[in-house]
């Protein structure tokens, strides 16, 4: 073997060359570094809402700020629901996220499985005008879509936060899942259609169960999506009853400006689910995003 500097590359200089294992262990070390400051950054808002929200009230205005306060006070989480409805509002908001969320899994994948498998004239034209649909700013469509909602009499009710999501879900839904069915294997569809099997059949007993942690992404986005949507609610829901969470909470923080315990208490309630889904859901989450982005037509 000839090296670059045009001498003959011997055994003994090849492991010369060779980094030492002190200079892997070091390289790992600092890489670890550099990703611990990163994490430890990135939590510090996380632990002093937390810890805000153990603090009794003033106490998150001290100088020189607490760290590791003497006293916590977990009654706190208790506290808030006796001064707002915030058990009505998780109520709203799991109907919404998780009607809405199921919508886009059942008919998002349909259109997907559409432009994934099926082929029918105009497949392409009408997948790139779905993705075109990405290019519009939801501030262009808000008051055609309210407008609509009205003449329907939707407007303060629920419905045009849930209804809409079961006809397709949303284009970059869509994208996600046909991007993942592309990389999905046809043989065992060829094989399910010499038995017999339609396409609702191929959809229902092989790309569903093959597709799970596609499904999971899709998941972990809308299920956020809504569960953090605060214009919808605000501009469909006029009684304080039908309030979400992310909404009721900005009513709750004016009714409570000069209390930040109780406010972020409230805010730690509401990223607990959130949390929750992300972690159990990590591992499939980050599969499907890595498998959909290297799929290809």
């Amino acid at each position: 073997m000839i090296t670059t500097d045009g001498k003959v590359a011997t055994p003994a200089t090849r492991l010369a060359r060779r980094p030492t294992p002190w200079r892997k262990v070091t390289r790992v070390a600092i890489v670890y570094v550099f990703l611990g400051l990163g994490t430890l950054i990135s939590l510090v808002p996380l632990y002093w809402l937390v810890l805000t929200s153990l603090r009794s009230s003033g106490a998150e205005f001290t100088y020189p700020p607490e760290w590791f306060p003497s006293s916590l006070h977990p009654e706190n989480y208790v506290r808030v629901f006796d001064r707002a409805p915030l058990a009505r509002y998780a109520l709203n908001s799991t109907i919404i996220t998780v009607l809405a969320t199921l919508g886009t899994l059942v008919t998002g994948s349909l259109a997907a499985y559409g432009f994934a498998r099926l082929r029918f004239w105009g497949r392409d034209f009408w997948f790139t005008l779905t993705l075109a649909t990405l290019m519009l700013p939801g501030w262009v469509t808000l008051i055609p879509t309210y407008l609509m909602f009205r003449e329907l009499g939707w407007v303060n009710t629920l419905r045009p936060l849930i209804v809409p999501y079961w006809f397709g879900g949303g284009a970059f839904y869509i994208f996600l899942m046909r991007q993942f069915f592309l990389t999905l294997p046809v043989e065992m569809e060829d094989a399910a259609r010499v038995d017999g099997a339609g396409p609702f059949r191929l959809y229902a007993q092989i790309i569903m169960p093959l597709s799970g942690s596609a499904l999971a992404s899709v998941s972990v986005f809308s299920f956020i999506s809504h569960w953090n949507d605060f214009l919808g609610p605000l501009i469909y829901t006029i009684k304080p009853e039908q309030r979400t969470l992310a909404l009721g909470l900005r009513f709750f923080a004016d009714q409570n400006a000069s209390q930040f315990n109780f406010i972020m208490a409230a805010s730690g309630l509401m990223l607990v689910p959130v949390l929750i889904l992300f972690f159990v859901a990590n591992k499939y989450f980050v599969k499907g995003i890595a498998t959909s982005g290297l799929a290809g037509r």
